[in-house]
């Protein structure tokens, strides 16, 4: 009987809510079996049109930027698009330049040529060999 008195008097009744508050609040966590590695973060590439081409193991690809070519796994080789073609892996899409006027002088094969930007360079397949005109 003393008992059922001491739960009710208010050291007991404080003692036994103490007690239930704290059982509540026990967190158990099961880690597994081991380690866990860290989950990779979604990467969201623009649709900026910076062509690359991009080499992984045997197969070469033009990827419309560089963002695209490390999502897929491939290790870019160069800025523009790959010489033989090289298709696939988003370098599909029409070429969209800007009106920016940042002039470029560019070379395909032994021709020389200025353009206002390098988009359009890459975009006419040329490759960017310094800034401002020829």
């Amino acid at each position: 009987m003393r008992f059922i008195a001491t739960l009710f008097s208010r050291q007991g009744f404080a003692l036994l809510f103490l007690s239930a508050l704290l059982a509540a609040c026990t967190v158990v966590v099961d880690e597994g079996p081991g380690p866990r590695p860290p989950r990779p973060e979604p990467q969201f590439c623009t649709r900026e049109y910076e062509p690359v081409c991009a080499r992984r193991g045997g197969d070469r690809q033009t990827f419309a930027n560089a963002c695209l070519a490390d999502r897929a796994g491939y290790r870019i080789v160069r800025d523009g698009p790959c010489r033989d073609g090289g298709g696939g892996g988003g370098g599909d899409e029409p070429t969209f330049c800007t009106r920016e006027y940042a002039p470029v002088c560019a070379r395909r094969g032994g021709q020389l040529r200025t353009f206002p930007n390098g988009c359009e360079a890459r975009a006419a397949d040329y490759r960017i060999i310094g800034d401002g005109p020829c």
